[in-house]
């Protein structure tokens, strides 16, 4: 007697979902750019959260028996006009440029989300009022929008962070509009609106967590982002407030003393590009990972 073999049927949007958990931690780690950028950025987050560990001085010390001394081994990367320890200036300015990359990114994330949900969920004018205030933001480039909004707040990096954060709200808007106008029509939505699943229910324990792997990756695009936003606004006066060390700060401080000391300007600008590029090679490495539209097939 032959006994037949019954598949059973797979489950809606199940067939197309990347490998979960392990599968996921091992393509990415197979990703050795993405690797790479994880590393780095680690690097900087911790040097961020720890810095008293890692600054060898205090970053607002001044020395003046060691004004613009060359790196040596007393001071790796040498020192700035008032004596101070460019490593450790630099180690703190890191803090900064966190700060405002993790902040900024949560504020844009708790605005836009929400926002982007009600427009994609309900439409008609929901969608049309959202899109047309999105519109309107992106009508400004991102640096030129947080410039002026920093400049309307007054210089400080609390105010810098909010800028930054107001101007990346459009982008997470459209993401998660995007997003919530291909999920409602998945089969598991619908089923969960026949079984009576209120508004609430269907927006946030379907829409919005099958949402977060394209909202993760557009995070690791906003860190970076930010950070570039909070160097231009502290080199603009508009940011972080000397004697107070951030990247754009010694940026700033660092123009009259190019042709003496370039590694005044040189440490400080590789810090900037060093970040920014650690967490953009992060975001693509999830975005190949987490998200099968936008990674590669």
């Amino acid at each position: 007697m032959t006994t037949a073999t019954q598949t059973l049927p797979t489950a809606p949007g199940t067939a197309a979902k990347k490998p979960a958990g392990g599968g996921r931690l091992r393509a990415l780690r197979r990703n050795r750019l993405a690797l790479t950028g994880g590393i780095i950025a680690a690097v900087f987050v911790l040097a961020a959260l720890f810095a008293p560990l890692f600054a060898p001085y205090d970053p607002a010390q001044p020395d003046f028996g060691n004004v613009l001394a060359e790196p040596s081994w007393a001071h790796w990367l040498g020192t700035d006009d008032l004596g101070r320890d460019q490593l450790s200036r630099i180690v703190y300015g890191a803090r900064a440029s966190m700060q405002v990359g993790l902040v900024a990114v949560v504020l844009a994330f708790v605005i836009g989300v929400p926002l982007g949900l009600l427009a994609g969920y309900y439409g008609r004018l929901t969608d049309s009022a959202v899109s047309r205030l999105t519109d309107t933001m992106l009508a400004f480039p991102f640096l030129v929008l947080a410039v002026g909004l920093a400049a309307i707040l007054g210089p400080s990096l609390t105010n810098a962070t909010i800028a930054i954060g107001i101007s990346q709200i459009p982008a997470v808007i459209r993401i998660t509009r995007a997003e919530t106008l291909r999920l409602k029509h998945v089969d598991y939505v619908g089923a969960a609106i026949v079984n009576g699943g209120g508004d609430g229910t269907v927006l946030f324990r379907h829409i919005l967590p099958n949402a977060t792997s394209a909202l993760i990756v557009q995070a690791t695009v906003g860190i970076p982002a930010a950070i570039i936003g909070e160097a231009l606004l502290s080199f603009l006066g508009l940011g972080v407030q000397p004697p107070a060390p951030s990247l754009g700060v010694m940026l700033s401080g660092a123009q009259s003393f190019l042709a003496p000391a370039p590694w005044l300007a040189v440490f400080p600008g590789l810090a900037v590009v060093a970040a920014t590029l650690a967490f953009n090679l992060l975001g693509d490495g999830l975005r190949d990972v987490l998200d099968p539209r936008g990674g590669t097939r």
